[in-house]
């Protein structure tokens, strides 16, 4: 069994990942490797940030590790919240206080597409390589479910008529976009 480091203490993520590349990894964590400081996420691009998580990991603990940066990304916004997705209502970071803004945002709105969209940036050897994911759907109109985390009470992926929140685990990690862009990274792992 192979370790990589997940450049993340979040421990939705951490289990969403853990589910969905099996039992061929160890994931570690942040805390795993004794990282217990607010990794930077200054730049203005989901790309730039998970690059940015990396890189901060490798330089400062010398490990090989990985790190994924989302955003939802809305039509009638012009894409926001994107890169300022977990604090889009401010800085306390709340998933209801997020989502409810988007909500009265798109209020009378008829355009409710959206995205959810992952990029992970692996470093190995010091060498960079990037994964995306997408996952296309739309907007609810109110809030539903009680699983998952983030906007995944609004947000209905293509192909259901159910926010993220109410499909089961084994069905949102198959078709989300951090499984896509999980799918990514593993296929080019395994070829390594």
């Amino acid at each position: 069994m192979k370790n990589l480091v997940f450049a993340t203490n979040n421990p939705h993520k951490i289990a969403e990942v853990k589910a969905i590349i099996g039992p061929d990894f160890a994931i570690r964590s942040l805390q795993d490797i004794g990282c217990h400081e607010e990794l930077p996420e200054t730049t203005d691009t989901i790309p730039g940030n998970a690059l940015q998580k990396a890189q901060y990991v490798y330089d400062h603990y010398g490990v090989d590790c990985f790190a994924e940066d989302t955003g939802l990304e809305i039509e009638a916004l012009g894409g926001a919240p994107g890169v300022h997705t977990a604090y889009y209502a401010g800085p306390q970071r709340s998933a209801v206080d997020n989502y409810n803004l988007v909500l009265s945002q798109l209020q009378g709105q008829s355009n409710r597409r959206a995205q959810f969209r992952t990029v992970i940036a692996l470093i190995l050897g010091g060498k960079v390589f990037t994964f995306e994911g997408i996952a296309p759907g739309h907007i609810a109109e109110q809030p539903a479910g009680e699983g998952g985390f983030g906007y995944d009470p609004v947000f209905i992926p293509d192909g259901y008529d159910q926010p993220f929140a109410n499909l089961p685990y084994e069905v949102k990690n198959s078709i989300s976009h951090r499984a896509k862009a999980m799918q990514g990274l593993l296929s080019f792992l395994a070829k390594l």
